[in-house]
């Protein structure tokens, strides 16, 4: 026992931890990086939320606190902005994803083309959206644009001569179509990513089994596929709530304020009616509505994760 406690007290206190080199190196590569962030996405932010809390005129500028997001609470345009916002996203959303699914599965198999057919599916991602909102706006334009007689034709419209991006009830399905069209590369290419992964074996095992094509899918398939999903659909989310150029292309929020999604009354709050404050509080809303969504789509992800 003596010995023992000789042995402890010769060796005296530990050392400290000495940083080298080798410690701070990782972070040397990480810097340009690291500061790239910092001055793009920290910077603004920071600033942004001190707008929020000042009242801005022409020249002059005061601290007014949580007035502007008091004001917020009365705002009826805000109230149909975010209705507006919901309505764009959640439409958007549902018809991007399962179309990129089913195109994702269709190009899961082989057939003659495919390669080709691949290329043809990411065109739409690689077009500016401001490209993109032009040429949908002209399709929908009822002198030059093939759209409304289409429609017409079809017995969706009763007269071919008004465009929808006219009418208040259907202005917002214009920019829906075209955000559908524009997003389904996304999802048809990472989730096709996924389905590379999955071994095939599981799905021979599944077949010899006497598992349905149903089966096959519900069973082996998705559980493999639903954290892409989880991940991907939230990254969707986030980028289509706060895309405002289809729209300010297509309708510039109009008409009657039908289109006005919380992007695009942030940008006229800001640029038109140059009320910086409270388009900075308005921003601050968003953000802080889609960190709580970010957040329970990665808990989701992470109670999937743990049962496949």
């Amino acid at each position: 026992m003596s010995y023992a406690v000789s042995e402890i007290r010769s060796a005296g206190p530990p050392r400290k931890k000495r940083f080298s080199y080798a410690t701070f190196e990782p972070w040397l590569y990480l810097s340009p990086a690291i500061v790239l962030l910092v001055i793009v996405l920290v910077v603004p932010l920071i600033i942004g939320i001190g707008y929020s809390f000042r009242k801005f005129s022409a020249f002059k500028s005061e601290y007014v606190g949580l007035g502007q997001y008091h004001a917020m609470l009365s705002d009826p345009v805000l109230g149909q902005a975010l209705v507006n916002t919901l309505w764009w996203t959640v439409a958007s959303l549902f018809f991007q994803f399962f179309l990129g699914l089913g195109l994702a599965l269709l190009l899961d198999r082989p057939f003659a083309g495919r390669k080709i057919v691949q290329a043809v599916v990411f065109l739409p991602w690689a077009v500016p959206s401001f490209l993109s909102g032009l040429t949908w706006a002209w399709l929908f334009n009822p002198i030059i644009g093939p759209l409304p007689h289409w429609l017409f034709a079809l017995g969706l419209r009763s007269d071919p001569t008004t465009s929808i991006l006219s009418d208040p009830a259907t202005a917002m399905w214009g920019p829906i179509i075209a955000n559908i069209w524009f997003g389904i590369p996304f999802f048809a290419i990472t989730l096709l990513a996924a389905l590379k992964s999955i071994p095939s074996e599981l799905h021979e095992a599944a077949a010899i089994d006497g598992a349905s094509p149903w089966q096959r899918f519900s069973k082996v398939t998705l559980p493999f596929l639903a954290p892409t999903i989880v991940i991907t659909v939230m990254l969707r989310t986030i980028w289509i709530a706060t895309f405002a150029d289809l729209i300010f292309v297509m309708t510039a929020g109009g008409p009657a304020g039908s289109t006005s999604t919380v992007p695009v009354y942030i940008y006229v709050s800001a640029f038109k009616s140059l009320d910086k404050g409270y388009a900075s509080a308005v921003a601050v809303l968003l953000l802080v509505l889609l960190i709580a969504y970010a957040v329970a789509l990665i808990a989701i992800r992470r109670t999937l994760v743990r049962h496949v």
